[in-house]
């Protein structure tokens, strides 16, 4: 959740039907709860969702990949996608008061550009209230927390292969190798050119 932090809200609206805004999150531990802290534009009517009906969902999309039957000994094997996700249940507080999503957006800068900081406080607090007053935060509560995952772990035989060609891989792919390997204990067989 911190490494991939742009998450999916997903909510319900007035009509019942699913809303969905991406949106970065940031993560806080309390004591022994899990808290998620963003915002959204206040033209954007998904805070007057949460406002309304505060349990939603949020999804987190990790490290995904495409990967080939090519893997697998056999050729009776057809292409699929891996993927590590991770959904949470929550309950939705708004946070409306200037000061509160001033320390919220203190908390996205420090996650993503720290260096901003200094930018941020130097453009004027006329300025600061304007941009605030334009957005809606709100702190997410995880009541539930589900983490989804396909690595293919039932085909052993094709570990070493899948590994090797994801550790070559794109970002995404070395990332489902570490995965891999975190997760299972799997080792690759290191070559020795001597």
């Amino acid at each position: 959740m911190r490494e991939y932090p742009f998450a999916s809200l997903i909510s319900v609206d007035e009509n019942g039907f699913p809303f969905v805004s991406h949106i970065p999150l940031h993560l806080e531990v309390r004591g022994e709860n899990l808290v998620l802290l963003g915002h959204v534009a206040k033209g954007n009517p998904h805070w007057r969702y949460l406002q309304t009906r505060p349990q939603a969902l949020v999804t987190f999309m990790g490290p995904q990949a495409y990967l080939s039957p090519t893997v697998y000994p056999d050729l009776l094997r057809v292409p699929t996608w891996n993927y590590l996700s991770v959904h949470c249940n929550v309950t939705a507080r708004l946070i409306e008061e200037g000061a509160d999503k001033d320390a919220l957006l203190k908390k996205l800068i420090a996650d993503h550009e720290p260096a901003y900081a200094a930018q941020w406080r130097s453009l004027g607090e006329d300025y600061a209230q304007k941009m605030l007053s334009a957005i809606v935060g709100f702190e997410l509560q995880v009541t539930e927390v589900q983490s989804k995952m396909k690595l293919n772990q039932h085909r052993p035989e094709s570990h070493a292969a899948m590994h090797a060609i994801y550790a070559s891989g794109t970002e995404n792919e070395r990332a489902l190798a570490r995965w891999m390997s975190r997760l299972s204990g799997f080792e690759p067989i290191k070559q020795n050119n001597d």
